[in-house]
């Protein structure tokens, strides 16, 4: 689940933005008993997302299969999870979180420029910031091919509006950090993604991925401490042995118990 440094950065966030309407749009109407292949034919055939044209609508799916479409476990938890009403506020960091593991790029953003900002108090996050580091990679050599300072300016512009989307920032013209809230529902589940990459409890609570909300150990602990209380998972914790465990078997089953729960 957590991204490859080794991963070249590419420019697809010019294209791409949160895309949550769409996103819903697509999980809302998706045929579980079709194939992926299958319902995005659906999609365009119908013009389902209302985009102006077919190339668009070819751009904002290919993003979309990209963040959402890959693991059928997942995809049928998240389908699960929007046809239930999920609140915006669970439902988003998720999405969130997902499209983060798809794309190298805004990923260390959030995790390398900006988590650090909260750890120094900072919370103003200026274009000359987030501009400074994605020159500093492209002079690296760490994007797909070289961009030019035009394209560094759009790449910019991208990455503030899609975190804006997603919640991670605020404001319209000037971006802030947005106060870090994380409903216990979203805690859960991504806790539970997580570890079906690994299964250790004292590796859960310090994964580097709980930076994506610029979480430390210390507040992942408490948010298990509330998600075991809410008996969302089993969480035990003596010294550094730690024991997490949740109710389901697959990502597809926990959506379920965290849809009863919301719903």
């Amino acid at each position: 689940m957590s991204m490859s440094s080794s991963t070249a950065y590419k420019s697809k966030i010019i294209k791409a933005g949160a895309l949550l309407a769409d996103t819903k749009t697509l999980l809302s109407g998706w045929d579980g008993a079709a194939s992926v292949q299958e319902n995005l034919k659906r999609v365009r055939r119908g013009n389902w997302l209302g985009k102006p044209s077919r190339s668009r609508v070819d751009d904002v799916l290919a993003i979309l299969r990209q963040r959402y479409l890959v693991d059928s476990d997942v995809l049928g938890a998240l389908v699960t999870l929007t046809r239930a009403g999920t609140p915006a506020a669970t439902l988003d960091r998720i999405l969130f979180f997902l499209a983060a593991q798809s794309d190298a790029l805004l990923h260390d953003v959030v995790t390398e420029v900006l988590a650090p900002l909260t750890s120094w108090g900072q919370a103003e996050v200026t274009p000359s910031v987030v501009g400074s580091w994605v020159a500093r990679q492209v002079a690296e050599g760490k994007t797909e091919r070289p961009w030019s300072s035009g394209t560094i300016e759009r790449v910019v512009q991208g990455l503030l509006a899609t975190l804006r989307d997603f919640g991670v920032l605020q404001g319209a013209v000037k971006k802030r950090l947005a106060p870090v809230y994380l409903p216990i529902e979203a805690v859960a589940f991504l806790a539970f993604l997580l570890h079906c990459q690994q299964p250790s409890g004292d590796r859960l609570v310090h994964h580097p991925e709980w930076r994506l909300f610029f979480l430390s150990p210390e507040a992942v602990e408490r948010l298990f401490f509330e998600a075991h209380q809410a008996r969302l998972l089993s969480y035990h914790a003596a010294g550094r042995v730690i024991r997490v465990e949740f109710p389901a078997q697959t990502a597809r089953e926990y959506a379920h118990a965290i849809a009863q729960r919301t719903s």
